[in-house]
């Protein structure tokens, strides 16, 4: 078995490239038996706990008075103290309001060891920096409504502790605890979908550092956070639901506990709660889509060796092991040791940022480990569509050489990270990008092609299959036809599903070209040709891959591409009250029972050039032509004699209560 260290430049230092993405930072769990955790919450050197932890606590102890930055102007506010003493890995900085503590997300305690249930992540750093760090609210207000947390918050962080590690929801996102399903490593943390580490149980092993006087964490609510006893030893006395009380010496503030809620019970004091979590909060940023659960694994070591990192598991007796590497190109190399099944080398790039919550990067390139035993479950929204691709169960194709830096993707219409015209969108005729590539590696026998999307709950949206590419093609057109074979979208049809995001916020998607060693082996019907079913036909043969990321933003109102306007009833064809019609040049309607695609009287406020209008005559011609061709005649006919009502006040026409038949 070929067993080697990886190089790679140091982890905390790397500056990360693009931007970050939300996504939960919760798992997905097996089922199984699941022992009760108990370590997390005892003081290093009881039950176990590692004793060069307590070595390695002392020694940085001895070195973190450092200074840290600050804005300018002000009195350091005593919140910073704590966190201070983690300096130089955890830095601090201020305004009037709020305490911003920067990290990146890593601890300097060992982390993993003793998970049993566990869904094959590994601890990556996190940019929690600049306009992305953890606020903790300097003047914590009292809420009229105190919030209890549980069944609630699912999502994100409650806390920050002392050494810039988020603390999340004792219960994970499913409902439970994460401390009594063995989910959970002998320092309360895990790490979440998007690798990155983070406690789920208060982390007592930081009084090591900071004392039994000082708080180990504060809540996102500003209050602090103290382990079992008060400052000077003392039981705390009347605690709260919230794990909370009010004492003369430090006023109102949480403790730690050993078993349920673990940390702080809810929020004392004001928060503001969106998508199932505080917010604002920090973003953390994905390399990978999630892995699936691995039933029977259990983490046996996991060490930091000057740059490395090895987590080292076992499964049904069976030694494992997982190196990787974060290079300062921005390459992440992966070896998988899978024991009988052999080992297998993948090399991840981080991609930049996309335009909403769970915007983030496309499918895995390689695979570690899978559970084939059973089908994943976890923390995940149910499923919506029969083409959807869950980050728990997707596939992913064995690479065997990694992204090349010479196999570049790219197109006449669109740079890398660039906006998507509207005409390659749902909004416009919904044409395929021309493309061309270059720099392919020997060897390569065939292409594949594959544009996704990531949605806010991870699920990996397909748009274009298109795959036996030979390999002497090297461009496509403008609406390619007669290359390849087609497979199907996410919503099953077979070709080009054009994005058509049903909100708004920019979206971003990612084609990914495979040059391949040999063509994929696939069978079934077009429409039975998903996005998992390629990347599994793919594994092994990937030799280089290379993407090119576009992103479209959807103006959804009454002015802009998402609100198109359909048919009204029999006359419709004529120029709404008040305004000058459709809008070909001058001003007629695009074609009897045409869409359109701004509200009467718009093009006259909005002063349109002729050429816009031509432009937007053009568009809803296609628009209708598109349409006629999705529906049956009869629905035609019944579209056409629909009048849509009118909105109280407004006397312009608008569409029928129907859903956009390019959605």
């Amino acid at each position: 078995m070929n067993t080697r260290i990886l190089p790679l430049v140091t982890i905390a230092a790397l500056g990360w490239a693009g931007g970050f993405v939300t996504v939960s930072g919760h798992d997905l769990a097996n089922g199984g038996e699941h022992p009760h955790y108990d370590w997390s919450v005892k003081p290093p050197g009881a039950d176990g706990t590692p004793l060069w932890f307590l070595a390695q606590a002392d020694a940085n102890a001895g070195h973190t008075r450092t200074l840290v930055a600050a804005d300018a102007g002000g009195k350091e506010p005593a919140q910073a103290g704590v966190f201070k003493l983690f300096a130089p890995n955890v830095r601090v900085r201020w305004d009037a309001r709020f305490l911003f503590v920067e990290s990146n997300g890593i601890p300097t305690h060992n982390m993993m060891v003793g998970i049993t249930n566990w869904q094959q992540q590994v601890p990556l750093p996190q940019n929690y920096t600049g306009a992305n760090a953890w606020q903790i609210p300097l003047q914590a207000v009292p809420a009229k409504a105190p919030a209890s947390i549980k069944g609630r918050f699912l999502r994100g962080a409650i806390a920050v502790a002392a050494n810039g590690i988020p603390i999340f929801n004792p219960q994970n996102n499913r409902g439970e605890v994460s401390a009594e399903i063995g989910e959970l490593d002998q320092w309360g943390g895990h790490c979440g979908r998007a690798d990155d580490y983070h406690y789920h149980a208060a982390p007592l092993h930081l009084q090591s550092v900071v004392g039994k006087g000082r708080p180990i964490a504060y809540a996102l609510d500003g209050y602090p956070i103290y382990g079992l006893t008060e400052p000077d030893g003392s039981q705390p006395v009347g605690l709260d639901a919230l794990n909370g009380h009010t004492t003369s010496a430090l006023g109102y503030h949480y403790h730690a506990s050993t078993k349920y809620p673990y940390v702080n019970g809810g929020f004392h004091g004001e928060v503001t709660e969106a998508g199932g979590q505080v917010d604002p909060q920090p973003n953390a940023s994905p390399l990978r889509p999630a892995g699936a659960p691995l039933r029977g694994a259990k983490i046996t070591a996991f060490e930091t060796v000057g740059n490395q990192s090895k987590l080292t598991y076992e499964v049904n007796g069976e030694k494992r092991t997982i190196l990787y590497a974060a290079n300062s190109d921005g390459t992440f190399p992966f070896e998988f040791q899978n024991g009988s099944a052999g080992t297998t080398n993948e090399t991840y790039t981080r991609r930049p940022r996309g335009g909403g919550p769970g915007e983030g990067p496309g499918p895995r390139d390689g695979g570690g480990p899978r559970d084939t035993t059973r089908p994943p479950g976890g923390e995940r929204a149910p499923a919506r569509e029969s083409g959807e691709v869950r980050p728990s169960s997707t596939p992913a194709p064995v690479t065997t050489a990694g992204n090349s830096s010479a196999f570049v993707l790219r197109s006449a219409e669109v740079t890398n990270g660039g906006k998507l015209p509207v005409d390659y969108t749902g909004d416009g005729t919904g044409a395929t990008l021309p493309l061309e590539w270059s720099g392919a590696p020997a060897g390569t026998k065939s292409y594949a092609l594959l544009m996704h999307h990531l949605d806010p709950e991870g699920v990996t949206k397909s748009y274009w299959i298109l795959y036996n590419i030979p390999a002497n093609v090297t461009r496509l057109p403008k609406n390619v036809k007669g290359v390849g074979s087609l497979g199907a979208s996410f919503k099953g049809v077979v070709g080009y599903e054009p994005p058509h995001s049903k909100g708004p916020g920019a979206k971003t998607y990612v084609l990914t070209l495979y040059a391949l060693s040999a063509a994929p082996e696939v069978s079934g019907s077009p429409e039975q040709v998903t996005y998992a079913t390629m990347l599994e036909a793919m594994k092994g043969k990937v030799l280089a891959s290379t993407d090119l990321s576009v992103v479209y933003t959807r103006n959804v109102g009454t002015d802009g591409p998402g609100e198109t306007q359909l048919p009204g009833g029999p006359g419709s064809g004529k120029a709404a009250q008040g305004g000058s019609g459709a809008g070909s040049a001058d001003g007629s309607q695009a074609g009897t029972g045409g869409p359109r695609l701004l509200p009467g009287g718009a093009r006259e406020k909005l002063k349109l050039t002729a050429e816009q209008q031509k432009q937007l005559a053009d568009l809803e011609g296609e628009l209708k032509s598109r349409i006629e061709k999705i529906l049956t005649p009869e629905q035609l006919q019944q579209l056409k004699q629909m009048r849509p009502p009118q909105r109280e006040g407004d006397d312009r026409e608008t569409r029928p209560d129907r859903p956009n038949p390019n959605q």
